[in-house]
């Protein structure tokens, strides 16, 4: 039986950001087997050049690039590869994120306010800022990572920063919706809950049980799986509905994967 995925972005190119690992490398991976020939940027040259190893092995077509997302020239650069390589752009994926620091507002740095605002949220914009003049040619779509947590979450002490970034992304990636229409360029947000990603492992967090409130829940923090986080790939397959040929008068939206945990933690 063949895969409702395989040829279903065939002539495509895509830019997916944070391809490294977790849901961006997941959604390079998902591209690439739909067919769309994948610019794979992270912010080493020896992830990048992994994951398009292993989506060429499979079969695919990638073009590994390596840019800070919050360093503008860095990130022309590399999307200028993607213009030099394969002359056009359809598809970019702004996926590339830090938690950062989670701490109370005594204890938060404002070095470790900026470096979250630079990431994911001067990051975000840069992406499509950059992106737009490729995808103006003929059209396309833009998808927005961002989160549970600063749009339906808000219990999760000490992540102010990271938060704010988040519930930011919403409202630009509105903007940016109805700006863009008018250049057949769709936006939309997906907002995952926990998911099976190592972005915990790489989050500090500071006397957190200090600014904690107390909560209790159900047994199963996720109502759906009861407690199992979800895929990757799961996420990735919403953001290539998202960026496919079966949701061309989706603009504007955001959605929600996270199995009800924000409905229950919120």
């Amino acid at each position: 039986m063949q895969s409702i995925f395989r040829d279903s972005l065939r002539g495509k190119v895509a830019l997916v950001t944070g391809a490294g690992s977790g849901i961006g490398k997941a959604t390079a991976q998902l591209f690439a087997e739909a067919g769309a020939r994948v610019g794979v940027l992270t912010r080493t040259q020896s992830e990048a050049e992994k994951t398009c190893r292993e989506i060429c092995d499979a079969g695919g077509e990638a073009l590994a690039l390596t840019a800070d997302i919050s360093a503008s020239r860095q990130l022309a650069a590399a999307i200028d590869q993607i213009g030099t390589t394969w002359g056009r752009l359809d598809l970019v994926v702004a996926n590339a994120g830090i938690n950062g620091v989670w701490a109370s507002i005594e204890k938060i740095t404002e070095e470790d306010w900026d470096e979250v605002m630079n990431v994911n949220l001067k990051g975000t914009f840069l992406t499509v800022k950059q992106a737009v003049p490729l995808l103006q040619k003929s059209g396309g779509a833009i998808v927005i990572v961002s989160s549970v947590n600063g749009t339906r979450i808000f219990s999760n002490a000490g992540a102010s920063a990271y938060a704010s970034t988040k519930a930011a992304q919403l409202a630009f990636a509105r903007m940016m919706a109805l700006e863009l229409a008018k250049h057949r360029i769709r936006v939309n947000t997906v907002c995952p809950g926990s998911i099976d990603t190592d972005i915990d492992e790489n989050t500090t967090k500071r006397d957190l049980e200090k600014v904690r409130e107390p909560m209790e829940f159900p047994e199963g923090k996720i109502p759906l799986t009861d407690g199992k986080a979800g895929t990757s790939r799961q996420v990735a397959e919403l953001i290539w509905f998202l960026c496919s040929g079966i949701s061309t008068h989706i603009t504007g939206a955001e959605i929600f994967i996270d199995g009800a945990e924000s409905l229950l933690q919120g």
